[in-house]
């Protein structure tokens, strides 16, 4: 069962990274970085998971003494939560970007801006 997760999050990964390699709409790049991210997201929680173990909050069900035993390792969680901020900020300024861009030249396709090509 917590491996549905793993494939669920390698495969946003994939389908991520394809769709960023192989669309030229700027928004629909934006869109598959963040499918790739939320698929990072998914493959951390995963791997932070342990069949059998309970929350880390102590209290009257998990005593003191028998805490490491009992419950999942907090740093996963507060490493996606944290993953979900920058996300968030990176996908608002891609937006930002991609706004400007359009503002600009008129287009979102990233094939017809030739001023930065070599």
């Amino acid at each position: 069962m917590e491996y549905i997760a793993l494939t669920c999050g390698f495969l946003l990964i994939l389908i991520g990274i394809y769709g960023a390699l192989t669309q030229s709409n700027i928004l629909r790049m934006i869109v598959a970085f963040t499918l790739a991210n939320t698929g990072v997201n998914l493959v951390i929680v995963g791997i932070g998971y342990i069949n059998g173990r309970t929350a880390p909050i102590l209290d009257t069900a998990v005593p003191v003494a028998e805490a490491a035993t009992r419950i999942i390792d907090p740093l996963p969680q507060a490493l996606v939560l944290t993953a979900i901020v920058i996300g968030v900020g990176i996908t608002a300024l891609m937006l930002a970007y991609a706004y400007k861009l359009f503002t600009l030249k008129g287009s979102l396709d990233i094939t017809a801006i030739k001023e930065l090509k070599w």
